[in-house]
């Protein structure tokens, strides 16, 4: 798509129109009118600030960066760079500082980076193939060979799953057909949706959480995700931190080399 389809397109997903784009981005409606039509070609900052005022992805503005005949100015660093040192050490703490409940960290795709101990918790009796860094936490927890088997509430948890999967249609499509459809009549659901999962210490009733670097300038770093999981009640959260057994819980309290 060339660059003024480009801008329209996005412009109309998020149902703004020129005057709002263009009180956004500090310029005209006129000249962001030329712009769309293609009678008047941005300079690179005005892409930048039109990228920034549609709040897009990273990668979604040097895509258009790229359309406009513009070099991406957003890095796309591997995480084992040097200078996303400091992200790793954060990522670390952040793990370590949710136990005993479980967490882990997941790119764009889902593909998991990295765990704390008591994701173990969760992950028990899924396929090997199925677990482990670079394996997808979505395919784990909606294919048969993985943690579906085990979920007393499968199709409404798979809805909160492939709600979050528009941006991966093939895999969206891949582990729809894995799951039963929701039924009509299924309710209110609460104030939120519970994991309620089978494990070998009782069944565990689950919230989650996301957090992501908001202040990223880097894709990788961006597109990175913090997925935490929370006791949904008392039970569940004695549950776990007998798991983790009281010497993960004790250090769980203390920085990262403490004694």
């Amino acid at each position: 798509m060339d660059f003024p389809g480009a801008l329209r397109a996005h412009r109309n997903r998020r149902r703004l129109s020129q005057l709002d784009l263009a009180l956004r981005a500090g310029t005209t409606q006129r000249h962001l009118s030329f712009i769309e039509s293609g009678r008047s070609a941005p300079g690179r900052n005005m892409v930048v600030r039109l990228g920034e005022s549609l709040e897009l992805p990273l990668r979604e503005r040097n895509e258009l960066l790229l359309a406009a005949g513009y070099a991406p100015v957003y890095p796309e660093s591997s995480l084992d760079d040097p200078v996303l040192a400091p992200v790793r050490t954060a990522i670390d703490h952040i793990l370590h500082g949710h136990l005993p409940y479980p967490a882990i960290v997941v790119d764009r795709s889902g593909d998991l980076i990295a765990a704390n101990p008591a994701f173990d918790l969760i992950t028990e009796g899924a396929a090997p193939g199925l677990t482990g860094p670079g394996t997808n936490v979505y395919r784990l927890a909606l294919h048969p060979d993985g943690l579906a088997p085990r979920i007393g509430n499968l199709a409404e948890w798979a809805r909160h799953v492939l709600a979050g999967l528009g941006h991966l249609p093939e895999l969206r499509a891949e582990l729809a057909g894995y799951v039963p459809a929701l039924e009509p009549d299924a309710g209110l659901l609460g104030f939120a949706v519970p994991l309620r999962l089978r494990s070998s210490r009782g069944e565990l009733r689950l919230m989650t959480t996301v957090t992501t670097f908001a202040t990223a300038v880097d894709v990788t770093l961006a597109e990175l995700r913090l997925e935490a999981f929370l006791p949904a009640d008392q039970a569940t959260a004695e549950v776990l931190r007998a798991a983790a057994g009281p010497s993960a819980v004790a250090a769980a309290g203390r920085p990262r080399g403490g004694r």
